[in-house]
């Protein structure tokens, strides 16, 4: 089975955090994903942009409508996404538990979210 793993933030205590800071998290996640990449569970990552080069767009009157700024006002934004292969969802939130966004950057609202993909196209 395929699952998606959401990286959230909090992108306003991220910004104000001292650039410092955020190197000393930050520079643990390339390893990790090499790491996962080795060994066989990890399809894909990518990191998002900032919220503000965001567009939503949503459907009125039979016609898409855009809007700047993520669909949904929260207070943590996702920052980043990964796509593992597991045997369920048990192994599968183990294996992103070992992402550091599970065990470092508390201070900038990090954590993960690991969802099932229902359907999944790949060229």
């Amino acid at each position: 089975m395929k699952f998606l793993c959401l990286g959230y933030y909090n992108e306003k205590v991220f910004n104000a955090a001292a650039k410092a800071d955020i190197e000393a998290v930050t520079s643990k996640c390339k390893g990790h994903d090499e790491a996962l990449h080795q060994s066989g569970h990890l399809l894909m990552v990518a990191s998002l942009g900032p919220t503000r080069e965001t567009k939503s767009l949503r459907p009125k009157n039979g016609r898409p409508v855009a809007m700047d700024g993520p669909f949904a006002e929260t207070k943590e934004q996702i920052g980043s996404f990964f796509i593992i292969e597991a045997k369920d969802l048990e192994e599968a939130a183990v294996i992103a538990a070992k992402h550091p966004a599970a065990n470092l950057g508390e201070n900038l609202g990090w954590g993960i979210e690991v969802r099932p993909i229902g359907f999944y196209f790949e060229r």
